[in-house]
């Protein structure tokens, strides 16, 4: 409690300056009125002490200040009076203005207003003489200028203040947008290596368990070659994907990315990769050389999600046809890829679980739709269906 109560430096150097003027002054002889009932000398000390004791408060305990203030002006005027009290006063209004609370900064003025011209208003109907108005002007000079310096002091600190505390939730945003735009990124690459990888890797474990658990020569040495082209490819496109990752890198010819016209390379090796599970891959609908060309990000989203599809096909569905279509219908592009929903025989590869997720983010980020189950099929027979459609205008993406 008694350290909230201390004066601070700036407090204590104002008293003891205003004191040791005020002593100056009485020394000097120098006094501001005459003809009081108190006229001897030594009383005008008395409210200046009582002043300088309030400027020890005006900061940590402004309103008492201001009451002890008032209560040494008014004593002061029935003395011979000394400038320094007066000039105490009104760093003391000043201090109550700014530093006490908000009620006390609007009333306070509008209060010395009152008094002023009230003060003004009467002296000027007692003495009635002209130069009564000095003494409302005297008033106003001691009490309402200070206050209203105070007010003016106090919304340019409220005004930076919030400036201050505006442009720390700003930065708060930046740092908040930052982070999200760094995880947003992360999953970017996360779905890219993924859907690059995951195609080969599904090759390389059904093959080499294959390879494993068959005791064929022959077998042994088709799977030995599946697995080396799926190793080369896959590692073929870590390493274009490290090439886009790394900076300042020595090819500065950008990767082009996969697009719907390496669908056809993309079955021929499923066909390869499948063929001892029973799988037959076909594409339907494909487009010719005149179609118009699709922006980039729909021709990436529409490959990945059928490079996914045959890659979850490969792992899990039964023996059968793997059926990949893609059709314009006005401004959207459907890719549709179907398989034979069931249990399989052979070797298979765990899933991640992050295709279907990938997937649909992807469709998500342009504006599309995605489903993805089974479905009854011919025959009795289920099918797994995955079926996304894209936008292809970029306004439609944006939006």
């Amino acid at each position: 409690m008694l350290t909230s109560i201390r004066p601070d430096r700036d407090a204590v150097a104002l008293a003891v300056s205003g004191l040791l003027g005020g002593l100056l002054l009485w020394l000097l002889g120098l006094h501001t009125q005459g003809g009081h009932p108190f006229s001897a000398s030594w009383v005008t000390l008395v409210p200046l002490t009582a002043m300088a004791s309030a400027e020890l408060l005006r900061r940590n305990a402004p309103r008492t200040a201001l009451a002890v203030g008032t209560l040494a002006l008014v004593a002061d005027q029935f003395t011979r009076g000394s400038l320094a009290t007066i000039l105490m006063f009104t760093d003391v209004m000043y201090a109550a203005v700014l530093y006490g609370t908000p009620a006390a900064a609007r009333r306070l003025p509008v209060a010395t207003l009152l008094v002023t011209v009230a003060s003004t208003i009467g002296f000027l109907a007692w003495f009635r003489k002209p130069e009564a108005l000095l003494i409302g002007l005297v008033i106003g000079l001691v009490s309402f200028i200070p206050a209203l310096t105070g007010v003016s002091v106090r919304s340019h600190r409220t005004a930076a203040d919030a400036a201050r505390l505006a442009a720390a939730q700003t930065a708060r945003l930046a740092e908040m947008d930052r982070t999200q735009a760094v995880i947003a990124e992360r999953a970017r690459m996360a779905r890219e290596l993924h859907d690059m990888v995951a195609n080969h890797l599904s090759a390389v474990a059904i093959h080499s368990t294959a390879a494993l658990s068959i005791d064929d020569p022959e077998t042994s040495r088709n799977a030995l070659k599946v697995i080396r082209e799926n190793s080369v490819e896959g590692l073929a496109e870590m390493r274009r994907l490290i090439g886009l990752l790394r900076e300042g890198g020595q090819d500065d010819t950008p990767a082009a990315a996969p697009t719907l016209a390496a669908l056809d390379t993309l079955i021929e090796q499923t066909n390869a990769n499948g063929a001892s599970g029973g799988l037959v891959c076909t594409l339907e609908g494909t487009r010719g050389p005149g179609a118009d060309a699709l922006p980039t990000p729909v021709e990436l989203a529409a490959y990945r999600i059928v490079q996914e599809s045959l890659t979850n096909a490969l792992k899990h569905a039964a023996p059968g046809p793997v059926v990949v279509r893609l059709g314009r219908s006005g401004e959207l592009l459907t890719v549709e890829v179907t398989s034979v929903f069931g249990s399989r025989t052979g070797p298979t590869a765990p899933g991640s679980g992050a295709g279907l997720v990938g997937m649909r983010e992807r469709v998500a980020l342009l504006g599309g739709t995605f489903g993805a189950g089974a479905e009854p099929g011919g025959d009795g027979v289920k099918i797994w269906r995955v079926r996304a459609e894209l936008p292809v205008r970029e306004r439609e993406m944006r939006e």
